[in-house]
């Protein structure tokens, strides 16, 4: 690299390798001058030969600095371009700079307003499972009080009340049940429905047998198996025997009663493996009902008990009809009496008019005393006028 002011310049630069031989043209004149002035002693021929040939030198070598100074020149002006191709490279980057942090700026301020968004979301949700959270936990709590519930017999018993309660209240009519209702042999059946003879009140009594259930649900080896369904089969047979012996009295209640297992689960399991016990309540008049079946046949009872009211009422229904009838007539009769009191009405209006007009006659004769031009009466029901005696 050469420096020459301001301006560097590479050995590779044409312009620099011709400035280089030019200046190894001018030492080589200079060595030749030196040689010339050494052999001063030659011949005139020679020296003129030489002036010759430094002419031609001066001239070559004014040609070379000519184009030198062009040299210089085209570099100034390669310099110049160079320097406005340079600035305006710079322009456009640093537009193109700017346009870039612009888009960089936009696009961070659209990345913080998504992300602030889906952190609201997030949050929300957040809040949301901590609800649903909150609802497990509720949840939970209420399983085990359930459980604390069903492990108790009274609780349990008192659970399958309500239940049966709740069912019995959407299904019939308020005066047609009654709970805890008292029989005559003072036994009290959860519910009595009253239905109409036949068949008369039907007791319904809730049970659960809970604990055969869970045994025969938890038993690992065939001989818990075993064990369970028996205690599941003494149980239900003493359920039956009970509800036969408590709740059926002739006379008083319906040939049968219901036994209400507040468990679908329960009752599932008893027809599907247990249908012996099923044919046994039948055998008592025991029909042991779901919460399902249950409902289903509190709508027939509806329907027997809306059927027997219709029944009840068509006497007094009859008897209505038959007033109805009597006042009917009674109408007629009066309706033609009244015609016959304006038929007579209308007579005698006709008759006051015609007499009315014969009058009227009359009273323009008398106005104008015609008395001779009048009509010799022959209306047998004119009295005539006799002259006093």
């Amino acid at each position: 690299m050469i420096q020459i002011g301001d301006q560097t310049y590479a050995f590779s630069d044409p312009m620099v390798i011709g400035a280089l031989v030019g200046a190894a043209i001018i030492l080589l004149v200079l060595i030749l001058l030196i040689t010339s002035v050494r052999r001063a002693g030659k011949t005139a021929e020679v020296t003129q030969i030489l002036a010759s040939q430094m002419g031609g030198m001066n001239s070559r070598v004014q040609m070379l600095s000519d184009g030198q100074q062009q040299l210089f020149g085209g570099l100034n002006s390669v310099t110049e371009a160079q320097a406005q191709q340079q600035a305006r490279t710079i322009q456009l980057m640093e537009k193109r700079l700017a346009d870039v942090t612009e888009a960089m700026g936009a696009n961070l301020s659209s990345s913080a307003q998504r992300t602030a968004q889906s952190l609201g979301d997030l949050q929300q949700r957040l809040q949301t499972i901590d609800k649903a959270q909150e609802n497990i936990t509720k949840l939970s709590g209420d399983v085990l009080s359930l459980q604390d519930i069903l492990s108790n017999k009274q609780t349990r018993g008192a659970f399958g009340e309500i239940q049966l309660n709740d069912i019995v209240s959407k299904a019939l009519p308020s005066d047609a049940y009654a709970f805890q209702a008292t029989l005559s042999n003072g036994k009290r059946a959860d519910c009595l429905i009253h239905l109409p003879n036949p068949p008369g009140p039907i007791a319904i009594d809730a049970k659960f047998p809970l604990e055969a259930y869970e045994a025969l649900r938890n038993a690992s080896t065939d001989w818990e198996a075993n064990e369970a369904a028996k205690f599941m089969r003494t149980s239900l047979k003493k359920h039956i025997k009970d509800i036969a012996e408590r709740y059926i009295i002739d006379g008083e209640t319906a040939d049968g009663a219901l036994m209400f297992l507040p468990s679908e689960a329960v009752y599932a399991e008893l027809h599907a493996n247990f249908p012996e016990l099923v044919r046994e309540g039948f055998a008592a008049r025991v029909w042991i009902v779901s919460p399902t079946t249950c409902m289903a046949t509190l709508n027939t009872m509806r329907a027997i008990l809306k059927d027997s009211r219709m029944r009840e009422q068509a006497g007094a229904i009859r008897k209505e009809l038959a007033l109805l009838y009597s006042d009917v007539d009674r109408l007629g009769t009066r309706v033609d009496n009244l015609d016959r009191h304006f038929g007579q009405a209308a007579k005698d209006l006709s008759d006051i008019k015609i007499s009315a007009d014969k009058a009227g006659k009359r009273a323009r004769r008398l106005d104008n005393f015609d008395f001779e031009e009048l009509a010799p009466d022959t209306d047998p029901k004119v009295v005539p006028l006799t002259p006093p005696k």
